[in-house]
């Protein structure tokens, strides 16, 4: 590792074929050169549940990810829509990451994060983005205010290897990781 400041990132579906987890591997692609995104996994966080971080503390997976976080200059939350709103399995990742309370300043507080989020429906993931700004206001978080990136039709936006393939897209994209990276590190050379 050469140092520079790392941004987290977190596609909200652990589906293989996720059109999210593609989004986010295209930003990443798409950074400005000098920006290091490390994508992370959501997959072996468990169903959060009081008894067992009573019994057994916090699961290595959340300590883990809670600690490449921490460490983090910003966190991409890249947010599927289900129901109109936000995913189960990503919530209850990050229900398991600001546990315990006393954890959520180390963690979260004042950290820039972005919210970016793909749909085959039309107006994206306008409604769970939203959704998300009340939880990203309780953990203190600094969320970047730039355009927003809500991709709809993602069907037709990536082929059938998960290759974001949409010029107009990939440009919105290319310029929202520059902004965000400015954002949470500052000017990367």
């Amino acid at each position: 590792m050469d140092g520079s400041p790392v941004i987290v990132g977190i596609a909200g579906s652990v589906r293989k074929g996720s059109y999210n987890a593609a989004l986010l591997r295209a930003a990443i692609e798409l950074a400005p050169s000098g920006a290091r995104i490390e994508s992370v996994s959501i997959r072996g966080v468990p169903l959060y549940d009081g008894d067992v971080e009573a019994e057994r503390g916090i699961p290595e997976a959340v300590r883990d990810l809670k600690d490449k976080i921490a460490q983090s200059a910003g966190l991409i939350i890249v947010t599927p829509e289900y129901n109109n709103s936000i995913p189960g399995v990503l919530k209850n990742a990050i229900d398991w990451l600001s546990r315990p309370t006393s954890d959520i300043p180390r963690v979260f507080g004042g950290r820039a994060v972005a919210l970016m989020g793909a749909s085959s429906g039309r107006f994206g993931t306008v409604m769970s983005q939203a959704a998300w700004l009340p939880v990203l206001r309780v953990l203190g978080m600094r969320p970047w205010w730039g355009p927003r990136l809500l991709v709809g039709g993602a069907n037709k936006v990536f082929d059938e290897s998960g290759r974001l393939v949409d010029v107009r897209v990939r440009t919105q994209l290319r310029e929202y990781m520059a902004g965000f990276v400015e954002f949470a590190v500052g000017k990367v050379t």
